[in-house]
């Protein structure tokens, strides 16, 4: 047959599902024409009407023959098949409006749930960075700097300018520094506190990033001693200056110094985070000599590759030339090795390890939703046996009766998929909004992806859902409902047992999910109940940054925060006031080399080192941190005056092991080597609440050296009501000054801690959902069961069983499914827990009591299912039942 044959004849079948019956109406009249044409022949012959309308017939080769063969010519008999069991099945199914609307709602749930979290997934894991030939952006780091910081670290400006003299393997390099200013000084709007990052004039052309207004830095504003150049992100442009292209040449102030405002960057962009609303030039912010140190590890690498070279090649490049920069600068602080990984790696690696937690976690509610709606269909088939066996006997093949319960299936799925499918974009917003800190936020949609995902679950869905049930239903027996007793028969005991399978398999999976969120919750809650080792409920912190440009003399600092705490502390209700450069909960952010008076020198390549702080007099106790021995700052401590020095109970035990430290000098290796001596030992506070504490080293804040910080504020009362009146009180001294994260210290801990809750709370919804599920699971096996036994429950009874009997039977063989899944989960428990191993805090993976909760919450609530149809088949009638059939 030639292609325009074949095409004709193809677009004939088409067309011929449309106007079917006017189609059939046509060729029957046309038919009846023919014969009739070849009657009237006949008659003409000298034939009887009888036998002329039979020779008729008999030339026509029989007219429903013909009818037959003309459907079949223009149809497509497997649509018209299909058709018919979509019909039947939405029949079926629409008879029973409580069974569906459960099937629906339960795969809905399952798969919109799916999709969320896999877009989510695919959003932020695996959908490559926007920029051109994204697979060759990397990000390089030190290591193994010292004993206390063995893993990857922050890059010194001078190793930056080692390895861009010596690596041949990366196209191009960009330092990248994080920052934070006073943004204000454009057209009398208020000042305000932003995130900001310093970058390499370079680092935008190697993104491939174009601003959709302006220009990109270039190496002239890359220089130390030129005028001021920033690039602003696309949400402050929007904010503060209402997308107005204007903006660009517009002189703002950041920190009292003077910028001009060169380009807007695209609204997409959002590298390395949200936070960052301003980026200036790296070398013109930053000192030469800071720049060219190799001990001052403060700033960020990323690079691009050259074509053909691999991640796993520079890597090792780099990691030689490290080493032999660590042997050249030995006294230098240098890593001892060096490391790329992938730029995607970087930007997610606080959130992969959740994010593959969650993406199990619904796999295994859409398992236990498909097991939970097959026993539905299970059970259905229970009601149906002699519909199906009526069926068989008038000639349904086996084949024929899988494909329609099939068909009800997926009709049933794909339901659930279309709603779970808008569930999922409301899920997505919802996560989004709750879970601030997700990298690429700003990508994370239900894209072609996630709907072929939801397609895929939803097809996947039908067939574990319908597949098992359809071949239980008509493996065997199919004609034995059709006998007299059609209680007695194999097939139910069959489905029985099938059931039982599918809820065991239900009840293991939601162990599983139960032990993982009872885990996490429990890390979440250690999290929280965390000593800080300082003060926590009523008290209020604000940040506060000096701009250098105002206040550059150490004198101008001691004085602005000697006149804001005189100030603050003469408030009624302040009960104490202090200041700090950084807070406990929010992070390592400082430290520094030190030596000891008097101590011998370290080995080449060693050194002393603690997280730094200042502080003034009265922090210590504002914070309620205990002082251990010796003494705290004093007001005269300031200045020239400032040779005072506090260190932290684990510093004293780490450097001062066998000796007393008060009174021993400590050099910090600062240009002048300043010298201070430890007048005061005080208890530990958590600079990082997934960390253990730390060596802290605390400074007097009127050394002058220090500029920003954290206000903290005491009361008995409620402590945010002296928010706006200490923001007030800091305009009063300084108009330009703008504070910036206005939290009680609950707040910090929270913010610490949301991604933990978050998660433990996503988990321990899920976990209970496949615990409800399984709880209707088992209630629906049971009802099944007693409806199945209702004759032999009432031939025991008649017999003198007795009604306890009776229950106590049939909850055991309820809970012997359940006890199976249970020990099941828990093995699989052990699984989940060794995964989960490094997401945990103050957490042993093997948490008897955790495992020992489960397993008394899932027999409870089996017990519960258990109860009422137990109590159904102790009331059993013994004639009723008897009279049954």
């Amino acid at each position: 047959m030639s292609f325009a044959k074949w095409l004709r004849a193809g677009l004939r079948r088409v067309l011929g599902l449309f106007r079917k019956t006017q189609r059939d109406a046509e060729f029957t009249a046309e038919l009846e024409s023919h014969l009739q044409l070849h009657m009237e022949d006949n008659l003409h012959r000298g034939m009887t009407l009888e036998a002329a309308r039979r020779d008729a017939l008999i030339k026509l080769g029989g007219v429903e023959q013909t009818k037959e063969n003309y459907r079949e010519q223009r149809s497509l008999a497997f649509l018209e098949t299909l058709f018919r069991d979509v019909r039947f099945s939405l029949r079926s199914l629409g008879k029973r409006p409580g069974f569906s609307l459960l099937g629906v709602l339960t795969l809905a749930l399952a798969i919109g749930v799916n999709t969320s979290i896999f877009s989510i997934a695919h959003s932020v894991l695996f959908t490559p960075l926007p920029f051109p030939q994204p697979e060759r952006l990397v990000s390089l780091w030190e290591r193994n700097l010292s004993a206390d910081f063995p893993g990857p670290n922050v890059v010194s400006g001078g190793v930056f300018d080692d390895w861009q003299r010596r690596a041949t393997s990366f196209a191009q390099m960009a330092l990248i520094g994080e920052d934070s200013a006073n943004l204000s000084g454009d057209g009398g709007s208020l000042p305000e506190a932003i995130g900001t990052r310093l970058c390499s004039f370079n680092l935008f052309p190697m993104l491939g990033v174009q601003p959709i207004y302006g220009r990109q830095f270039s190496a002239e504003d890359d220089r130390a001693g030129t005028s001021g150049t920033a690039m602003l992100s696309y949400s402050l442009w929007k904010r503060r200056y209402a997308g107005d292209p204007d903006t660009i040449g517009r002189k703002i102030l950041l920190d009292a110094k003077p910028y001009t405002i060169i380009g807007v960057l695209p609204s997409w962009f959002d590298y390395p985070d949200t936070r960052v609303q301003i980026w200036l030039p790296v070398r013109h912010e930053v000192s030469p000599g800071d720049i060219q140190n190799r001990g001052n590890h403060r700033f960020f690498v990323t690079a691009r590759l050259k074509a053909g070279v691999s991640v796993t090649q520079a890597d090792s490049e780099l990691d030689a030339i490290q080493q032999r920069t660590h042997q050249q600068f030995p006294d230098s602080l240098v890593g001892k090795d060096a490391m790329a990984v992938p730029l995607t790696e970087t930007i997610v690696r606080d959130v992969k390890s959740s994010l593959y937690v969650l993406l199990g976690a619904v796999g295994c509610v859409l398992l236990i939703a498909c097991l939970n709606v097959a026993n539905l269909f299970v059970a259905r088939g229970a009601s149906r046996t002699r519909e199906m066996a009526v069926r068989a006997a008038l000639g349904g093949n086996r084949w024929r009766l899988i494909r329609e319960q099939l068909t009800e299936t997926a009709l049933l799925a794909f339901s659930g998929g279309a709603l779970g499918t808008f569930l999922a974009y409301a899920t997505i917003r919802w996560v989004v909004a709750f879970r601030e800190n997700l990298p690429r936020a700003s990508s994370i949609h239900v894209d072609g992806a996630g709907l072929l995902y939801a397609f895929s679950v939803t097809l996947l869905s039908a067939v574990l859902a319908g597949f098992l049930p359809a071949f239980s239903a008509t493996r065997h027996h199919l004609l034995e409902p059709l006998r007299d007793n059609s209680r007695s028969m194999a097939g139910g005991r069959a489905r029985t047992r099938l059931r039982r399978v599918l809820l065991t398999s239900e009840v293991a999976l939601t162990v599983v999910l139960l032990i993982g969120a009872g885990l996490l919750l429990k890390s979440f809650a250690e999290l929280r109940s965390a000593k800080m080792g300082c003060a926590t409920n009523n008290v209020l912190t604000m940040g506060l940054s000096l701009p250098e440009a105002k206040y550059e003399k150490p004198s101008q600092k001691v004085e602005f925060f000697d006149r804001l705490l005189t100030e603050v502390r003469a408030m009624p209700g302040v009960r104490a006031a202090g200041f700090v450069t950084v807070l406990p909960g929010n992070g390592h952010w400082e430290d520094n080399t030190f030596h000891i008076a008097g101590r011998g020198p370290l080995p080449p390549g060693e050194s002393l080192d603690a997280v730094l702080r200042a502080a003034d007099p009265r922090y210590f106790s504002a914070m309620n941190i205990p002082l251990l021995r010796g003494r705290y700052f004093t007001d005269a401590e300031r200045l020239e005056n400032a040779k005072a020095a506090i260190i932290s109970q684990s510093m004293a035990e780490k450097f001062f092991p066998r000796e007393d430290p008060l009174g021993k000098t400590l050099i910090i290796d600062w240009a002048g080597s300043p010298r201070f001596e430890i007048v005061g030992i005080v208890g530990d506070v958590l600079s990082d609440l997934n960390r253990p504490t730390e060596p802290i080293m605390y400074f007097p804040l009127g050394f002058g050296r220090f500029g920003s910080g954290s206000l903290i504020v005491r009361s008995s009362m409620e402590v945010t009501s002296f928010a706006l009146p200490i923001q007030k009180e800091i305009a009063a001294i300084d108009s330009d000054l703008p504070v910036s994260d206005v939290l009680t210290m609950e707040q910090i801990i929270g913010r610490s801690t949301a991604a933990a809750a978050f998660d433990a709370a996503l988990l321990l919804v899920f976990a209970v959902l496949a615990l409800i599920l399984a709880a209707v699971g088992l209630y629906g096996l049971l009802s099944f069961v007693v409806t199945q036994r209702t004759n032999e429950i009432g031939i025991r009874m008649a017999l003198g069983a007795q009604r306890s009997e009776v229950m106590r039977a049939t909850v055991l063989d309820g809970l012997r499914p359940t006890a199976l899944g249970l020990i099941i989960g828990l093995l699989g428990g052990f699984a989940t827990a060794y995964i989960l191993r490094t997401l945990l805090f103050g957490v042993r993976p093997f948490e008897f009591l955790i495992f020992a909760a489960v397993g008394m919450l899932v027999l409870i609530i089996s017990l519960g299912a258990c109860t009422y149809p137990a109590w159904r088949a102790a009331r059993v009638d013994p004639i009723v039942a008897l009279r049954y059939e």
